[in-house]
C-alpha cells in the first residue's frame, strides 16, 4: 500500500528533512507516526500526498510509482488519499454538509451522487443532525469529525491524519481516535500522527518514531517513548 525505498529529501536551502529513510505500510493497516518537532513527519506526509518531491529513493502509494507520475496525475493521487489535519479547514461560510459535498465538487461528481452520499457520510461520524449547522455553531470535536466526513467522502484507501487531536480537549481527543478506529475496522488504512503519548500507548498499535529523518524505532503495539515526546 505503502512504500518509501531510500527516500531522501533535501529542501532548496539545503536542509535534509528526510534521509535515506524505509518504510513499508500494508494496506488496512493503523500507524501512528511520532517524532518532535522537526523530526520529518510533515515531510513524509507531504512527500505522500505529492506537495513536495522527493529527492532519491522510491515511493510507490497504492500501486503509483511517484517517479513516473506527472503535474496531470497528481488529483489521481490525492484522490485516493484522505488528509485531516488539527486545525480542520473548514469553509466557514458554508454548511456542514456543504463542507463535506466541497470535496466531491471540486472532483466533478454530479449532483444525484453528492445527494446521496453526504448524508451517509454524515452519519458515520456521527452529525446527521448538524447537515445545515455552520462550522461556528459546532464544538471542535464536530468540526473534527465534518473534516473526517470531508476527508472520506470520496472513499480514499488511505487516511492521513495529522495531529487530529492538538485542539480538542481530552474527552473529544478520544471520540475522535474512536471514530478513526472505526474507520479502519471499514478497511481503510490509517496513518495518525500525534504528540500525546497517552493515545500512541493506550492504542497498542504500529509505532514508527522518526527523529533526524530517518526511522528509528518501528514496534508492533508500540509506545511513545522518545525524548521531548509530550
Amino acid at each position: 500500500m505503502i512504500l518509501f525505498d531510500r527516500v531522501t529529501k533535501v529542501y532548496p536551502n539545503q536542509q535534509v528533512a528526510l534521509s535515506g529513510l524505509n518504510l513499508h505500510i500494508q494496506p488496512k493497516e493503523f500507524v501512528t507516526i511520532v517524532g518532535s518537532s522537526g523530526a520529518g513527519k510533515s515531510t513524509l506526509i507531504k512527500l505522500m500526498t505529492r506537495e513536495e518531491s522527493h529527492t532519491s529513493g522510491k515511493i510507490i502509494v497504492g500501486g503509483l510509482d511517484y517517479d513516473t507520475i506527472t503535474p496531470r496525475d497528481v488529483p489521481l493521487v490525492r484522490r485516493r488519499i484522505g488528509v485531516v489535519f488539527q486545525d480542520f479547514k473548514l469553509l466557514p461560510n458554508r454548511r456542514v454538509g456543504e463542507n463535506v459535498a466541497f470535496a466531491l465538487e471540486v472532483s466533478g461528481a454530479r449532483g444525484r451522487e453528492i445527494k446521496r452520499a453526504v448524508p451517509k457520510m454524515l452519519q458515520l461520524v456521527g452529525l446527521s443532525s448538524k447537515e445545515q449547522a455552520f462550522p461556528n455553531e459546532l464544538s471542535g470535536g464536530e468540526r473534527q469529525r465534518v473534516a473526517i466526513a470531508r476527508a472520506l467522502i470520496r472513499q480514499p484507501k488511505i487516511l492521513i491524519a495529522d495531529e487530529p487531536t492538538g485542539n480538542l480537549d481530552p474527552k473529544n481527543a478520544w471520540e475522535i481516535i474512536e471514530l478513526l478506529l472505526k474507520i479502519n475496522r471499514f478497511g481503510t488504512t490509517v496513518l495518525l500522527t500525534t504528540h500525546n503519548k497517552e493515545i500512541v500507548n493506550a492504542l497498542k498499535r504500529r509505532v514508527i518514531t522518526i527523529n533526524r529523518g530517518r526511522i528509528i524505532k518501528d514496534e508492533e503495539q508500540g509506545r511513545y517513548t522518545l525524548e521531548g515526546g509530550k
